[in-house]
């Protein structure tokens, strides 16, 4: 296998899922969980298949080809051992790195801290439904130094939202004849939202980066 089609493969694993199945049958599973498990534990694949996947793993799961139950616990595990990951990477790997960049200012650093011990909890659970961004959060949580015990909750609570919700909404929407007559508008509108809800978050973190017009006024009396 070339390299294009090793690159093709993972970017649209969901795509491929099926024909994996009928290869690999039980060992399916362990290759959702890796998949998942980099997409959300390591912030250099935020690229990987995550939404569609789960649903398109539940719609498969409601046509017998999987077992639920074992696919919920599976995807479950994988989420919650990804982000935990992510975390600690970020805690013992990240903040070193960004404290030794120049180009990040302790003040930075400091804002991501206060910003975790307050929002910190109700971020990581809406992170898991926005792609990109469920990848970088808990890395983001771990440099804030957010309390494990409460990222821990917050993380299965969010990740147990995130498998159930897709996985169960393939599983019994996924064998309706307008979704099946239609399965691929559904999986490219659902990655449709998810790269608007990308757009949006970025905007929000761009506008909330801008300097009010206050702020602007007030810079030069500073640095006098």
């Amino acid at each position: 296998m070339d390299p294009s089609s090793i690159i093709d493969l993972i970017l649209h694993f969901d795509v491929y899922l099926p024909g994996i199945i009928a290869v690999y049958g039980f060992w399916t599973y362990l290759i959702l969980f890796i998949i998942i498990f980099c997409e959300t534990g390591f912030v250099v694949f935020p690229y990987l298949p995550g939404d569609s996947l789960l649903f398109v793993a539940g719609t498969l799961a409601g046509a017998g080809f999987l077992n639920v139950e074992i696919l919920i616990v599976t995807l479950f595990a994988a989420a919650v051992i990804g982000d935990s990951a992510n975390y600690w990477i970020g805690k013992n790997v990240g903040m070193k790195a960004l404290e030794k960049n120049r180009f990040v200012k302790r003040g930075q650093l400091e804002k991501t801290e206060d910003y975790f011990a307050r929002y910190g909890g109700l971020t990581i659970v809406i992170a898991r439904f926005v792609p990109f961004i469920r990848t970088f959060a808990p890395f983001l949580a771990g440099v804030g130094k957010m309390n494990y015990r409460w990222f821990l909750g917050y993380n299965i609570l969010g990740a147990l939202l995130w498998v159930l919700g897709f996985v169960l909404a393939g599983y019994f929407l996924g064998s309706l004849p307008i979704v099946q007559d239609n399965f691929s508008l559904i999986i490219y509108a659902i990655i449709g939202v998810s790269l608007l809800a990308v757009g949006s978050v970025i905007l929000g973190m761009f506008r909330k980066a801008q300097p009010s017009p206050a702020e602007e006024m007030t810079e030069p009396e500073k640095k006098d």
